[in-house]
């Protein structure tokens, strides 16, 4: 049940992302544009399409995806993390809010973050080669999934995490790293027998690989199967972080 303090804890999650909109907007923006300069222009013209689809068009998804995910992600540690060192964290967990209350405003204000960076990029996407969306549904459920996902996993972080390194570790290491080898540039068809394993293993590839079909109606692997795996890993992230709330592990000092 949505409470109103709930709703209030939200609002403020918002209005801090958006005091500062040209980190939260404009820099998508230009890292969008960029790609499509480096990736979309120059190896377009040698790569042509992929799938039918032309290869500048064919990275789209991917990078919609990755600004996604690693906005809901620090939106989400960053805020915690902040409030932890200030010691403030406490006085919200001694609130009237409910735990579950705490962790849907954060995890609901890093969606929103998310999902206005993602469309912000496709739109700046669309720009250049056109707005279609094959199943728009499930594009944005899936674009919900993933931002439900690491925003859940940027609270985990911010509550393990002792310095702004450690906070900083996960999307450096893991993220993006994980994300550009999940197929973003490329189809896992194009890829040698070893890598290709390697890429089917990552579960990232199912995020970008779903969002891909969903945006242009083309996959290497089951749609389905991304979507499956996007809501059982969410759902495993939620609890956890509402464990870690719920115990106060590393929060009451």
């Amino acid at each position: 049940m949505i409470s109103f303090g709930m709703v209030t804890l939200f609002r403020k999650e918002v209005r801090r992302f958006l005091r500062v909109p040209g980190q939260t907007l404009l820099s998508p923006v230009i890292t969008t544009v960029l790609y499509f300069v480096v990736f979309g222009w120059s190896l377009g013209g040698r790569l042509r399409e992929i799938h039918g689809i032309p290869y500048a068009r064919f990275i789209v998804p991917g990078l919609v995806a990755l600004g996604v995910v690693t906005n809901a992600y620090s939106n989400s540690a960053s805020s915690l993390f902040v409030m932890k060192l200030q010691g403030t964290v406490v006085d919200l967990l001694v609130s009237p809010l409910g735990y579950g209350e705490i962790l849907g405003a954060f995890v609901g204000a890093a969606v929103l973050r998310g999902v206005l960076v993602g469309g912000v990029m496709w739109i700046v996407a669309g720009a250049f080669e056109g707005y279609g969306l094959a199943h728009p549904l499930l594009a944005f459920g899936l674009v919900v999934l993933a931002a439900i996902l690491f925003a859940a996993l940027g609270l985990i972080t911010a509550i393990w995490a002792s310095t702004f390194e450690q906070v900083n570790f996960v999307p450096t290491f893991f993220i993006t790293p994980l994300t550009f080898l999940g197929g973003v540039f490329y189809s896992v068809e194009m890829l040698p027998e070893g890598f290709r394993r390697f890429t089917l293993a990552n579960p990232i590839f199912y995020m970008v690989d779903g969002v891909r079909f969903g945006m242009l109606g083309i996959s290497d692997a089951s749609p389905w199967t991304g979507t499956a795996l996007l809501g059982a890993l969410a759902a495993a992230a939620m609890a956890a972080a509402y464990a870690l709330l719920r115990s106060g592990y590393e929060l009451r000092g």
